[in-house]
């Protein structure tokens, strides 16, 4: 996969509310797309549809979410779209109960019983997973008098399971040979609500440090102890508030809140700074897992690429591939098919986001074509 990542994750926007306006015909029906558009439209624009639509999710998509409506309103009149950041398990559960007509979740659903009920919204179809934005995960702290601390994935697994519990411990030493440590005490803080940034953390930690890490991956915080917050400017709140702690958040909310972010060891032994640029190369080693129009993708998080940053997300919606009510149909297909489309995933570099690789954009364009 090939991904250039510029910048570093936009500040998140919790809400995105807007109406669409000023395109197409008078009567708002869907217009033409020319051949050798991309989905989402023509050379000319997206195509327009009338409606309405409501969505939920994911918060670190939700600034995606906001400039694509925006550019969707400059061209298209007769439209509404909500779009909700109440993350990633809440998204999934609206989805879910047919509340929210595609959801935003950091992670794909997971198999078993997640699965099962997004399906059976579906009625003669399947949910989806169509990536659509990826992004870094910080491992922001709050230690005074230390600057460029580095963490190795086992140090880190010790840490937010609770058996590293002050800054000094030998774990922590070793990694910074050069810095002065104090015995402070370590607030570990995690999500408390369903996320999918926890489950790609956890995620994390279990392929890259298993025996330190026993409590597998889930959106639920699993491991005892540590301090839970909601969403991730609680974590954020949290860290910055507190003397002596350590949290996993979004790059933008570290940055917002004018947090220290700690180099984190990749698989080829280098320790690499958080960067748009570091955590883009992770990316490029994403395979898709899924099969047919599902694209679900699998991160390689022990990456052992020259400068990779190995702690990255990738944003999905979630969506039916049948079973779509079909006063929406039109609007989904559109305002979905502008997201993937290049201009669309261009708009993702002046925020800071990663656009797809074009393999993947191309896969989740031709997915968008088939929903029904």
């Amino acid at each position: 996969m090939n991904l250039k990542r510029h910048g570093i994750i936009a500040g998140i926007a919790l809400t995105a509310t807007l109406a669409l306006a000023a395109c197409g015909s008078d009567n708002n029906e869907p217009s033409t797309p020319s051949t050798g558009g991309p989905s989402g439209g023509t050379a000319a624009g997206p195509t327009c549809a009338s409606g309405s639509l409501t969505a939920q999710g994911s918060t670190a998509q939700a600034n995606a979410m906001a400039e694509w409506v925006k550019a969707y309103q400059q061209k298209c009149s007769g439209a509404q779209i909500n779009y909700q950041g109440t993350a990633s398990g809440a998204g999934i559960t609206a989805f879910q109960g047919g509340t929210a007509d595609f959801a935003g979740s950091d992670s794909a659903l997971k198999d078993g019983e997640e699965v099962t009920k997004a399906n059976a919204r579906c009625t003669g179809g399947a949910a989806l997973n169509l990536p659509m934005v990826t992004g870094p995960i910080a491992i922001a702290y709050n230690l005074e008098g230390v600057k460029d601390l580095q963490l190795k994935p086992d140090t880190l697994a010790k840490i937010f399971s609770g058996a590293v519990k002050t800054w000094d411990d030998a774990a922590i030493k070793a990694d910074n040979p050069n810095a002065t440590l104090p015995a402070t005490p370590i607030l570990a803080v995690h999500r408390g609500d369903s996320s999918g940034t926890t489950d790609n953390f956890t995620k994390y930690l279990s392929a890259t440090a298993p025996s330190a890490w026993t409590f597998g991956n889930d959106k639920v915080w699993k491991a005892p102890g540590g301090q839970g917050e909601q969403k991730s400017d609680g974590v954020a709140g949290a860290i910055k508030r507190s003397a002596g702690a350590i949290g996993y958040v979004e790059l933008s909310f570290a940055k917002t809140n004018s947090l220290a972010t700690a180099k984190v060891q990749n698989g080829a032994g280098e320790f690499t700074a958080l960067t748009g640029a570091s955590a883009g190369k992770t990316i490029e080693g994403a395979k898709i897992t899924g099969t047919g129009d599902d694209l679900k993708l699998s991160i390689d998080y022990k990456t052992t690429t020259a400068g990779a940053y190995p702690i990255v997300l990738v944003t999905y919606e979630i969506v039916c591939s049948k079973g779509n009510q079909a006063d929406k149909l039109p609007l989904l297909k559109g305002f979905l098919g502008y997201t993937v489309s290049t201009d669309g995933q261009a708009t993702l570099e002046k925020l800071g986001y990663a656009p797809l690789p074009e393999t993947v954009r191309a896969k989740v364009e031709a997915s968008i074509k088939n929903l029904a």
